[in-house]
């Protein structure tokens, strides 16, 4: 056996071995593991879930971090907590598209995963996401990477996007998409534009996006083309015209006036507004801009919520909702103050073995092979058992959802949004 087997066959064992045991850990969690959002317990009750497919039966915290604010102070309307209705008969599902024309396509589960590009994460690890939104009948997005053609099997399922940088895109995997996604913001990075340093532009990488070896690469903020309504529409239109099957997502950032951006996008043609607050983000983004500039998801839901009401448009068009996202509490909380459901990337991390170390914007920052463009770490995430570990991580959630919803009264995740009177803030 040569040297990088045996790593990754040591790293293999290691992590099962230490992962089976989790369901008798009664405390004990590791000093240094996690933050006050992604506490030592809350990563610990991810990689049970992702182990087990159920919800944890040990002591370990599964539904809320320690941050003191956002989705932490929020909790649940004081009831029986006695199921009203037959927890398995609870719908889950969700429609993408509410307008009239273009395709019907729904989701199973009020979830799909966000967008991770190709060079901020391993190739294994991007394969490991389609192949569980493949299995669990939703989508998972390419991010600004562009689309490796190992994930062309799974292109049903594979949303891709168009960001300000244009890197990687191209007229076929617009024709492959059911889905295309333009990022005009991010929540961790609003007004930054994208980046990738240079450590992580490998020469796969910089042949995918067109650019030289080992050179930081930067999007701009914003689109130069975008300027206006009108502006943005056209931007619909190029891509319904290049893919006419396709649904139109438009990814934005949390400023003020992000209700005015979301009545924009819909007069614009957009099926889906995806507003994605300040939490989320890897550990590449600046913690300055991740803690300071967009308004948390938690208000901004309901803002965006409330003023597509007010203008007779609600039910036209799917609110999804991003940026810290790590619980099926935080999407169930989510749903109830606005939204339609949410979209996660850093808990599909966290399932195969994020410890939030910080290191991302290295190349070899990622000793779990995540996100890491090193050709031997990434082998650490076998795509198979990444596959089985974010499935595993959503059947937990939908366990937890149909017990909450249940416990309301709600047959359907649908009668959950706007609920608000069903939440009580705690500080």
């Amino acid at each position: 056996m040569g040297n990088l087997e045996l790593i990754v066959e040591k790293h293999t064992e290691r992590i099962h071995r230490g992962l089976e045991v989790l369901p008798t850990l009664k405390h004990g969690v590791p000093d240094g593991l996690g933050n006050k959002r992604w506490t030592g317990d809350l990563i610990l009750a991810t990689y049970e879930q992702a182990l087990t497919g159920d919800i944890p039966q040990n002591d370990l915290e599964y539904k809320t971090g320690n941050s003191g604010g956002g989705f932490d102070v929020l909790g649940w309307k004081s009831h029986d907590r006695v199921a009203k209705v037959d927890q398995d008969q609870v719908d889950l599902s969700i429609p993408l598209n509410k307008r009239g024309d273009g395709e019907k396509i729904e989701i199973p589960v009020p979830i799909y995963g966000g967008g991770m590009s190709f060079g901020s994460i391993s190739l294994n690890f991007m394969i490991a996401r389609a192949r569980a939104a493949r299995r669990l009948g939703t989508y998972t997005s390419t991010g600004e990477g562009g689309y490796p053609d190992q994930i062309v099997p799974y292109r049903n399922h594979v949303i891709t996007q168009v960001a300000t940088g244009m890197f990687g895109v191209r007229e076929e995997t617009i024709q492959y998409a059911p889905i295309v996604e333009f990022k005009y913001a991010q929540g961790a990075k609003p007004g930054l534009g994208g980046h990738l340093l240079a450590d992580k532009v490998t020469s796969e990488v910089a042949k995918m996006r067109e650019s030289s070896m080992f050179t930081s690469l930067y999007s701009p903020f914003p689109f130069h083309s975008v300027y206006s309504v009108e502006d943005h529409k056209k931007h619909v239109d190029w891509i319904k015209t290049v893919n006419p099957r396709a649904l139109v997502s438009v990814k934005v950032s949390t400023p003020t006036d992000v209700d005015m951006v979301a009545i924009g996008s819909y007069y614009a043609g957009a099926n889906i507004i995806h507003i994605d607050g300040g939490y989320g983000g890897t550990g590449a983004a600046p913690e300055i801009a991740k803690k300071n500039i967009a308004m948390p998801i938690e208000y901004a839901i309901p803002k965006v919520h409330d003023y597509l009401v007010s203008e007779g448009v609600r039910d036209e068009i799917t609110l999804m909702a991003s940026g810290g996202i790590r619980t099926a509490d935080d999407i169930a909380k989510a749903i109830a103050l606005g939204a339609d459901g949410c979209v996660v990337a850093t808990a599909e991390a966290v399932a195969v073995g994020c410890t939030h170390c910080g290191n991302c914007e290295r190349g070899r920052g990622c000793q779990v092979g995540i996100t890491t463009t090193d050709p031997e770490l990434s082998q650490f995430i076998d795509p198979e058992w990444g596959e089985m570990r974010i499935v595993n991580l959503f059947n937990a959630w939908s366990k937890r959802l149909r017990i909450l919803l249940a416990s309301f009264g709600l047959e359907s995740i649908r009668e959950l949004r706007g609920r608000k009177d069903l939440l009580v803030r705690y500080k």
